[in-house]
């Protein structure tokens, strides 16, 4: 009798799991691109680049001290020049490094000098933002090696940013010179990002995040929907709900179909009782981060281009994803044995503020483990890779 219970319950499980294992839809939501995109649109639009403005012109906090911070950062000083290199090649954890570095704060400096453009109306900011666009448009040709469309992701997703507030605050930037700089990312960028990855979520979800960015500078849609698309198939495969069943759901095209191979690709993690377990949890809260990160800068593009990410299932898991980390970064002590053997690696890094600010300020959630690394860590600065100063672009920003 044992035995015919037991073999019940485990044949009732594998075919539960057999179902989690289809690969997830995309819960019919139409995000899809606008019939004509709004600008700026990448991350931040007019109305809160005004919030900022107004916060930091008016000695208001947290803005101003994130705003002096950010121009503290060796990466905002106007004596920096751009370092471009023609073929950008990144291995494994970068080896070798030729250009990767230089390429991701080049552009992250380029992104910090459009805000403070932005919030001074200082020419020598945007001209120091335009001087770094110019330069690798004019001198990059490929990525090359293992790390490259990871590396694009990271590079690519901070150029649109730059570059939509740039172009769209008359910056004074030629003509010639945004036309090349669309050839470059078109061309050089795009094409490494666009067909996404089966690695570690972080990746496809910053190549994603890359992709819609530069599809909105752009103005293409086509590729907008495409990388939507696998977006919206990766975020379910990312963030775990217990609604998903006995294990998470894979990412369409991930080849992914049975329990063990879901198992491995979450870092071992075998059981699923809670909401909010990402799938490099256990990996690291690094990693981690740089996902959540990416889901969050989606779905504020996603908002501004006219779909409300945020009220449906991906705001719901990013949401448990943001309260499920911030609960252990704050106190990895607490970490039961059923997680990661009971032990996490943490590091979560500068990546709450978008999705708090979305999901609590906006929508009203309580975010209470959320809430408190948020202000924790303010001011937030940047990860180096992709991620930059977002108490200041994002801290109650409700515009």
């Amino acid at each position: 009798m044992f035995f015919k219970s037991s073999f019940f319950t485990l044949a009732v499980a594998y075919l539960a799991s057999l179902t989690a294992c289809n690969p997830v839809n995309t819960y019919h939501i139409s995000a899809r691109a606008p019939a004509t995109f709004a600008h700026p649109g990448v991350l931040l639009d007019a109305a809160q680049l005004n919030f900022i403005r107004s916060k930091v012109n008016s000695g208001a906090q947290p803005w101003t001290q994130a705003y002096q911070s950010m121009l503290s950062d060796p990466l905002a000083s106007l004596s920096r020049t751009a370092s471009p290199t023609a073929t950008v090649e990144c291995g494994p954890t970068s080896t070798p490094n030729i250009g990767c570095t230089s390429e991701r704060e080049d552009a992250l400096a380029a992104y910090a000098m459009s805000l403070a453009w932005y919030i001074t109306g200082g020419i020598q900011y945007a001209q120091k933002a335009i001087s770094y666009m110019n330069a690798w448009a004019q001198t990059i040709k490929a990525h090359t090696n293992s790390n490259a469309p990871l590396q694009t992701g990271w590079s690519g997703a901070s150029w649109a940013r730059a570059a939509e507030i740039i172009r769209y605050t008359n910056a004074g930037w030629a003509t010639s010179d945004i036309s090349n700089f669309e050839d470059m990312l078109r061309n050089v960028y795009l094409p490494e990002v666009i067909g996404g990855s089966n690695s570690n979520g972080n990746w496809e979800l910053v190549m994603m995040e890359a992709a819609l960015g530069i599809s909105v500078f752009l103005n293409d849609a086509s590729s907008y929907d495409a990388a939507m698309t696998k977006f919206l198939g990766r975020v379910p495969a990312y963030i775990y709900l217990t609604t998903d069943g006995t294990y998470p759901k894979t990412a369409p095209g991930s080849g992914l179909t049975t329990p063990a191979e879901i198992i491995n690709y979450w870092q071992g993690q075998s059981t699923f009782p809670e909401n909010g377990i990402a799938q490099e949890t256990c990996r690291d809260f690094v990693h981690t981060g740089y996902g959540i990160a990416s889901i969050s800068h989606v779905a504020e593009t996603s908002r501004i281009q006219g779909t409300d990410l945020y009220t449906g299932d991906i705001g719901t898991r990013l949401r448990y994803g943001l309260g499920f980390q911030s609960k252990y970064e704050l106190a990895p002590n607490t970490v039961p044995s059923w997680l990661c053997g009971g032990s996490v690696k943490t590091g979560l890094g500068p990546v709450t503020e978008v999705g708090y600010n979305a999901l609590s300020t906006r929508l009203g959630y309580a975010m209470t483990n959320t809430e408190a690394l948020t202000i924790q860590n303010r001011p937030a600065g940047t990860n180096d890779l992709f991620v930059g100063w977002e108490t200041l672009t994002h801290a109650n920003n409700t515009a």
